[in-house]
């Protein structure tokens, strides 16, 4: 079977195109980043969050330590020590206070603090405390950074749509311009609608740059949560599109904001002051503490003379002009302190939930409200220059119609945004 030559010619050169692109290494398209990709970058980056972790882990290694003391404590001590005979008596040492001329010491020492006073129970006691106010303040913290970083993903969402609805009736005005300009020069159109029509466009065009000014910002901002490379436009899933969620139904009965991690914080902080309350008024109790001592203490260092000895020391406090006791006061005022502000979180907390409900479901409802603007507009648009261009109205209503619909465009995305943005406050406000 023969081809005509033209026929040849271009088969040959959609052979050779279809090689060359082959040929070619495809560039692998980033997925979009949604949400959840957002938020586990700004987890891994360098944060608020990670200083808070790095200190939970500090905390953990002082509860190690604490709970080290209830235990035991062991040593191995050697020593020599050489003592001048006396110029008296040469088989003496001049020296009393030591046992020969020459004392070799080799011992293992084992101590072990009896916790008559509690004070140790009450040295574990605050540093488990600390450890759950250091993992509270991280629950905290990661919360406020996830916040953060949706609050900035939805922000720069709204200003890419406001720029685009922007730059899309800033076409549609262009194009209305032209039109007029033809009218106009046909004579069949006047010279105030020419101003009219161009003094949209300008309009439209300094709204639209100051929207792109808008979108890159919000861009750069969301990405320094995780990079210094903030100039590169990132890939996002836009979700404003999307379905929204329904709101969700809750009130003052189910008490969701008792879930916040602020309150464990306040019970972290209570339990550290009474800790430190308990730690003051054990200096006020006797203390005992066991030695047991095993090897050899010798003027001679030989195995022979080894040997063990075991003791114990009680310490009776009698008086300190009531500086333990005042101390102890001091850290009950301080809890009593950390009760107040609980007392006060908890209403402020429950007038933040309460407030977050009403804003979700308001924003639910406006949501609706400005797609029909949207609808509305684009008709009214589409109207008004049907009947310029019929005749029958004037440039005015065209010109009113597409700031009406720029508008409209804006406030639903902004509504969208919004309400997106009230559910995370009410995320906030329960706990979650």
């Amino acid at each position: 079977m023969t081809f005509p030559r033209y026929e040849r010619t271009t088969l040959a050169i959609v052979l050779a195109g279809s090689m060359t692109l082959w040929g070619q290494p495809q560039t692998a398209v980033p997925a979009p980043l949604t949400l959840s990709d957002c938020i586990h970058k700004a987890l891994a980056a360098p944060s608020a969050a990670s200083v808070a972790r790095k200190e939970r882990d500090i905390a953990s290694l002082e509860v190690r330590q604490a709970r080290a003391g209830l235990l035991p404590q062991s040593e191995i001590t050697s020593s020599y020590v050489y003592n001048s005979p006396s110029r008296l008596d040469r088989s003496t040492m001049s020296f009393v206070a030591l046992n020969g001329v020459r004392e070799f010491t080799a011992l293992v020492n084992v101590i072990q603090e009896i916790d008559t006073s509690g004070r140790l129970r009450a040295d574990l006691a605050r540093a488990r405390a600390t450890q759950d106010a250091a993992s509270a303040s991280v629950a905290v913290a990661e919360r406020d950074l996830r916040k953060a970083v949706s609050d900035s993903y939805y922000r720069t969402l709204l200003a890419r749509h406001i720029e685009t609805a922007l730059k899309t009736s800033l076409g549609e005005s262009e194009a209305f311009e032209q039109k007029v300009n033809l009218l106009w020069k046909g004579g069949e159109a006047a010279r105030a609608d020419v101003v009219k029509a161009s003094a949209q466009t300008a309009f439209l065009r300094q709204a639209a740059d100051t929207a792109q000014l808008a979108a890159r910002l919000a861009n750069q901002e969301l990405a320094s949560f995780w990079t210094q490379d903030v100039s590169a436009p990132l890939p996002l899933a836009d979700v404003l599109d999307d379905p929204l969620p329904a709101p969700e139904n809750g009130g003052p009965a189910d008490a969701a904001y008792m879930r916040r991690p602020e309150f464990k914080l306040y019970d972290a902080q209570l339990h550290g002051f009474q800790a430190e309350s308990r730690i003051a008024m054990s200096n006020l109790y006797p203390k005992l503490s066991g030695l047991l001592q095993f090897g050899v203490d010798s003027v001679s260092p030989t195995w022979q003379d080894r040997g063990y000895l075991a003791g114990g020391t009680l310490t009776i406090p009698v008086f300190d002009w009531f500086r333990s006791l005042s101390l102890a006061r001091q850290f009950q005022a301080r809890a009593a302190q950390v009760q107040d502000s609980r007392s006060q979180a908890q209403r402020v907390f429950s007038a933040e939930y309460e407030s977050a409900m009403l804003r979700v479901k308001q924003m639910f409802g406006q949501v609706e409200m400005t797609r029909n603007q949207v609808t509305l507009s684009e008709e009214d648009l589409k109207l008004s220059r049907v009947r310029y261009e019929g005749g029958e109205g004037a440039a005015l209503d065209v010109v009113t119609a597409q700031n009406q619909l720029a508008q409209a465009r804006t406030n639903y995305y902004s509504a969208i945004a919004a309400y997106l943005t009230a559910r995370l406050e009410l995320e906030v406000a329960a706990g979650r």
